[in-house]
Formats: structure tokens, sequence, C-alpha cells
């Protein structure tokens, strides 16, 4: 997709000097500002649109994520939610506990169901 539109952007100026060329320029008006008008309206189709909806529901999905959820980070590192701040995640990965921003984690891998047994073991401690 990306060579199409690098193409066509390519050609713009050589239709644009064969027209010149049959037609002499007639005044300025919105006619002139018409192909940047398509061309932005295109990129936000194309990228900026789908581009906000990712970002959305990424940002909706790190604020569900929960105590006991299974996550992965960018970084491919897998661990179990033990803390949440409201900035970062501190992730239980085997023995160890890793302190992560929040916009590391990358997906929820499994979620944690509403009365987990860690729950259940740290309130009978």
């Amino acid at each position: 997709m990306k060579i199409t539109l690098l193409s066509i952007l390519a050609a713009v100026p050589l239709f644009a000097q064969e027209t010149a060329a049959q037609n002499p320029p007639q005044g300025g008006g919105i006619g002139a500002f018409l192909p940047f008008i398509l061309l932005f309206v295109v990129m936000y189709l194309f990228f900026i649109r789908p581009k906000s909806k990712e970002m959305k529901k990424m940002e909706e999905m790190r604020k569900a994520m929960k105590k006991g959820d299974e996550v992965m980070t960018f970084a491919g590192i897998m661990g179990i939610v033990h803390q949440i701040d409201d900035t970062t995640v501190t992730l239980r990965t085997g023995s160890s506990t890793i302190k992560f921003q929040k916009a590391a984690i990358q997906s929820i891998v499994t979620s944690a169901p509403s009365d987990s047994k860690e729950e259940v073991k740290e309130e009978a401690k």
C-alpha cells in the first residue's frame, strides 16, 4: 500500500505540469488546495484514525487489568500482576517481582477469576 501511495504522489507533479502546459493558470481559489485536502483526508482515514482507535483500546485494556491477571509486556516478559499503582504494575515472574510502567503492558494473556485462589490464601493469613 505504501508503494502505491508513493507512486501516486510521485506522479502528481507530472500530471500538474502537463495540465499547466495545456491550460494557463486561472486564479487560485480552493482548487489549488484540493490535492492537499484530499491527501490529508486519505492520511486521516488510513493512518491517524486506526492508530487512535488502537490506542483507546489499549488504554481500556490497561484500565481493566486487575491483580492476578497474566500479562505480557512489549519486551515479551510474561508474568502475573502482583500490584497495580496509578502508573506502574508489579509483575511476579517465577520467584522474582519486576516493576513496569503500565504503558509497557502489551496484552492480558489470561484474566484472573473474580475470586482468585491467591486472594483467598492472602485473606487466610
